[in-house]
């Protein structure tokens, strides 16, 4: 009978309240309209009492009283409120949303007497916000469902949401000039999960990933454990937790509009769950297995609950066009916007066909072969051609197995063998097969005892001048500095060669200063640069490559132009690219300035104005290995007018005894310089008399070498691809002269990374059989 009785009095009050609150709205409600409550979800709540009032309703209007409730409500806001000046629609603006809704203050200030002090918020009070919600006897938690748009009425209990109104426990209330809203009302209608944590005092609500904590009283409130600051304090009214509605907006990212004539605030909460996928094949083929990757979000933090797909086809039978479509639904019911993708459904790929001849099936020992490649595919895109065992010349007797594999552009590939035989004749010694053919780029063993006994070429030289600057010490560079300052007019050639080792990515800067009274102009004249690259020797092979080519074309020809006492970056090539840690930066240009100007070779980290660092940056010691300097006369101009190649010689360049050492200075050292292997130095060899019949090759006495030689204008590599001449018992073909006397130019700079000496060969070649 008590429980009965205990029921009634519950039902008899949310009656009244329900009417109560219904007549402040000017509303009437059917009773037999009203629709159940939806619960906010509740988890780890402590209600200490079972009589809870009843603190909101739903009701469900018809559409035949819409209007009038609906112009009631108006009248009696109106009456509320101070007279607001019609505007425009505002968006996602926290100050209009304070400053169109006010409030009676007489009205307010007594009503938020009745709020719990946050020290008073003990279980056994009534007024905690634990008391948000009683959860349901069977124990489970609800959340809201998340629906469209929501719009609250200023100064009014009022809410809409997909054509339905609902009743907050409070109205939408300004105290202090901020908008406060009942924080419960707003979870239930956006979705989101409200519990209360009773050792901290705290109420929180739970948006997916995302955590809102709130304290009675307090401006403070905490987004993800991160303190944030409201405008006004969160505090208690009648049984139900106030909160300023621009926490909640900003911290989950709610889009909203304020409609001042109107009175509204219309909260956009259409945020669909976001689809998308990618193929991972870059090219897909008939009959092929497809493999789709999918990605999926909810900006509501929802759990996205199905799939679907339209065109979907785990294999594609026929070569064509095809689109195809991917969706993904919350647990809201709402499905994302059809992301899509069109692709093309190629022909199955046929493999290359593999296939080569000779000009003969049998050779005799040290005849020259022919090969020819005349391997297939069907879109004729072979890249890649891998030969076995196709020396030019066999130099044992017997049955040779070549062997060719290609591979196109899919990755498919296709090998063909083919068996020639070696007789016991001999045509050709290794020795002067190699002086005969051996092409020009490539490399073949000799005996380089041998060199050292040729006469050498008794060459002279005269100088151009030009200015070298040489910043290769610190070659590895272990902290931000100045690698090398200096200062130059007229023609200037800059060789720069560095290494990484800070630990950091930086970047290589030229810093150029006219410090005179007037104007100046720098004008580059060619760039050869590399980098950054690992690999100290590639870098130096093709900063010099392309300086040679870039020589050859002017295509790299810039000017600048200097007010006095400007500064700015010159050869930028440089700094494009950070400089990670181990790497390496080579660079090699011809520049000229009318007037002096002071250069700053520097090494920042990557984010840094290598204007605002020079000032402070040290100026860098030398390593003790590498060299550094100023050297005048960095051109060396060798000319050779009597015959050479009729008996084998040799021209030395590099070793400091034909070929002298430039001598210079360190300005930051204070010291003079030498210019050990004369490394930047640009050597313009003109041999008028080269006789019929001679090779001329280059053979390195330093050790490893890697770099290129420009012959008669065209550009030879020492060595082709990524290869290098590694020893002095190696020779590398530059020219072979024909059957007559020829002049011929060779244009030559040490390439950074490689060693020094080196020698010019010039060798006799044998009859021809």
């Amino acid at each position: 009978m008590n429980l009965k009785k205990n029921m009634s009095i519950i039902t008899a009050v949310a009656v009244l309240q329900a009417f109560t609150v219904g007549s402040a709205s000017a509303q009437t409600v059917d009773q037999g309209e009203a629709a159940v409550v939806t619960p906010a979800k509740v988890e780890s709540v402590e209600v200490m009492k079972k009589e809870q009032p009843l603190t909101e309703n739903e009701v469900k209007i018809k559409s035949s009283t819409s209007s009038k409730a609906e112009s009631t409500v108006k009248d009696t806001e109106a009456s509320k409120s101070a007279v607001v000046e019609t505007t425009p629609a505002t968006e996602n603006d926290p100050a209009a949303v304070d400053q169109a809704a006010t409030t009676n203050e007489s009205e307010e200030g007594t009503a938020n007497q009745e709020g719990t002090a946050e020290d008073d918020m003990t279980p056994a009070t009534p007024a905690t916000p634990a008391q948000v919600e009683q959860q349901p006897a069977t124990g489970n938690s609800t959340t809201g469902t998340l629906g469209g748009d929501l719009t609250l009425y200023m100064n009014s209990n009022k809410m809409e949401q997909d054509g339905k109104s609902y009743l907050a426990g409070q109205p939408m209330t300004v105290k202090n000039g901020v908008s406060y809203v009942a924080i419960r009302a707003l979870v239930d209608r956006v979705g989101y999960g409200v519990k209360y944590d009773n050792k901290t005092k705290e109420t929180i609500i739970i948006s997916g990933d995302n955590e809102l904590r709130f304290q009675t009283n307090s401006k403070v409130y905490t987004v993800n454990g991160e303190s944030r600051t409201m405008k006004g304090p969160a505090y208690q009214q009648k049984n139900t937790f106030m909160v300023p509605l621009t926490s909640i907006t900003q911290a989950l990212n709610i889009s909203y509009k304020v409609n001042q004539s109107a009175k509204t605030v219309v909260l956009n909460l259409h945020k669909k769950p976001v689809a998308s996928f990618v193929i991972s094949q870059k090219e897909i083929f008939a009959g092929d297995t497809v493999d789709y990757v999918t990605s999926y979000s909810s900006p509501n933090g929802l759990e996205i609950t199905s799939e679907r797909w339209t065109g979907r086809q785990d294999s594609f039978d026929q070569a064509g066009t095809y689109t195809i479509s991917y969706q993904v639904q919350d647990s809201n019911g709402q499905w994302s916007d059809p992301y899509s993708v069109t692709i093309q459904v190629l022909q199955p790929n046929l493999p290359p066909v593999a296939m080569f001849t000779t000009d003969k099936d049998q050779y005799k020992m040290g005849e020259k072969i022919t090969y020819l490649d005349q391997s297939t595919d069907d879109e004729g895109k072979i890249e890649k051609t891998v030969w076995d065992n196709n020396p030019l010349a066999f130099f044992e007797p017997g049955p040779q197995t070549v062997t060719l594999t290609v591979t196109d552009n899919h990755g498919a590939t296709d090998t063909y063998s083919k068996v020639i035989n070696i007789t016991n004749e001999t045509l050709y010694n290794f020795s002067d097969f190699n002086l005969l053919f051996t092409p020009v780029g490539q490399k073949f063993t000799f005996n380089g005892g041998e060199v050292t006994s040729m006469e050498k070429v008794p060459y002279t030289y005269r100088d151009e001048a030009s200015l070298l600057i040489r910043s290769n010490s610190p070659e590895t560079v272990n902290t931000e500095g100045i690698v090398y300052q200096e200062s130059s007019s007229g023609q200037t050639r800059f060789m720069i060669h560095h290494v990484n080792n800070t630990g950091k990515r930086v970047k290589m800067y030229v810093i150029a200063t006219n410090n005179n009274p007037y104007p100046a102009v720098f004008e580059q004249q060619n760039m050869g640069f590399a980098g950054p690259t690992p690999f100290a020797t590639v870098a130096g092979k093709l900063s010099i490559d392309k300086w040679f080519k870039s020589i050859q074309t002017g295509a790299d020809q810039k000017k600048e132009y200097f007010e006095p006492g400007e500064s700015k970056l010159i050869l930028t090539e440089l700094n494009k690219t950070p400089m990670k840690e181990g790497q390496v930066i080579s660079l090699y240009s011809d520049a000229f300035s009318d007037y002096s100007l002071d250069y700053n070779v520097i090494l920042v980290e990557e984010n840094k104005d290598p204007f605002e660092a020079l000032p402070t940056l040290p100026v860098l010691d030398r390593d003790g290995v590498h060299n550094r300097g100023t050297y005048p006369n960095a051109t060396r101009v060798i000319t050779y007018d009597q015959q050479v190649g009729a008996t084998p010689a040799r021209l030395p360049l590099g070793d400091n005894a034909s070929d002298p050492n430039l001598v210079g200075t360190d300005p930051m050292a204070y010291t003079d310089a030498s210019n050990a292997g004369n490394f930047g130095v640009l050597y313009k060899i003109t041999l008028s008399n080269v006789a019929p019949r001679t090779l001329i090759s280059f053979n390195p006495r330093g050790g490893k070498y890697f770099g290129v030689a420009l012959v008669n204008g065209q550009v030879v590599q020492i060595v082709d691809g990524s290869l290098s001449i590694n020893t002095s018992s190696e020779q590398s073909v530059l020219y072979r002269t024909g059957s007559s006397s020829e002049s011929v130019t060779i244009l030559f700079s040490a390439a950074p990374g490689s060693n020094l000496p080196v020698n010019l060969l010039f060798t006799p070649l044998p009859m021809e059989k």
